[in-house]
């Protein structure tokens, strides 16, 4: 059967199409711009957004599992919920999602408050679910990697609780490891929440030396203040996101995201390999 992936041409979609290709997999991707799904020609492309019913329709038939990954924006918890609706009604149930660390908890950041409540109707709706929560993206490291080189100072506002970064490729395999699973189960099996995390929780003292060694410069942390952080965002993303990035940022500040105990170990488990580390990712940009 055809395992369908919505948000295809992002950081995480794009190693999700790849984990599946790499296991043999049917895969259908669903995109509002087709030039950027440049997979190999086994992969379907359907050209639409979360907002295109029709596109939707179109998207969902003849699929039997679906990963959905929705990008922040100021209408996401409709397109979550319109989307949803539309895989039920083309009898589509089995589902990977991917939600947010501590989504429950982050109540006043919108994004994370749209994925929980994306996660409630997948349980109210009885979606056969596997719902990642992955923390902060160290692939997100790219959008302050020129302060860091430039200025040398790390400017993400993590605070000294620590934040167990997680890098995509890790996110995307875990992913493609459940979509599999769930695809091939001969019946309906239940909700499973998976935190997504990286194999060290981070301070931003501790982010700031791994850059120091890296470079082999100093480089310091910029602090827990999140007014330049908002005002370094707003320059090149609107400012209600760059907004919400604060609120984020305020959210690593005053709790952290720390891994439960057997985080790591099942997600090393499960891929049968290590995590990718914050270093590797530091090292990358600076070649670069």
């Amino acid at each position: 059967m055809t395992i369908l992936v919505i948000g295809a041409t992002g950081r995480v979609g794009r190693h999700v199409v790849n984990q599946l290709l790499a296991r043999n997999a049917s895969v259908r991707v669903l995109t509002r711009d087709p030039a950027k799904a440049d997979f190999p020609s086994s992969v379907e492309v359907v050209q639409g957004d979360l907002l295109d019913i029709d596109a939707l329709r179109a998207a969902f038939k003849g699929v039997s599992t679906f990963f959905l990954l929705n990008a922040v924006t100021g209408d996401e918890f409709t397109q979550a919920l319109i989307t949803l609706n539309v895989a039920r009604e083309a009898g589509v149930e089995r589902v990977v999602y991917l939600s947010v660390f501590d989504a429950d908890g982050a109540v006043n950041v919108p994004h994370f408050a749209v994925k929980y409540g994306a996660e409630r109707m997948l349980a109210a709706m009885n979606f056969s679910t596997t719902i990642l929560r992955p923390t902060y993206f160290i692939d997100n490291e790219v959008m302050v990697k020129d302060v860091i080189l430039q200025h040398g100072i790390y400017p993400m506002p993590i605070g000294s609780k620590g934040v167990a970064m997680v890098d995509a490729r890790d996110i995307a395999e875990i992913a493609a490891l459940e979509l599999i699973r769930r695809d091939q189960a001969p019946g309906k099996l239940p909700i499973e929440v998976i935190n997504v995390v990286g194999p060290q929780t981070l301070t931003g003292e501790h982010v700031a030396a791994i850059w120091s060694e890296v470079l082999g410069r100093p480089v310091t942390y910029g602090g827990d203040d999140p007014s330049g952080f908002e005002a370094n965002m707003a320059t090149f993303m609107p400012k209600w996101t760059a907004y919400e990035m604060r609120l984020m940022a305020e959210r690593y500040v005053s709790d952290g995201m720390i891994p439960q105990s057997g985080d790591v170990e099942r997600l090393t488990t499960l891929l049968g390999r290590s995590l990718h580390t914050y270093r590797e990712t530091a090292e990358s940009l600076a070649a670069a």
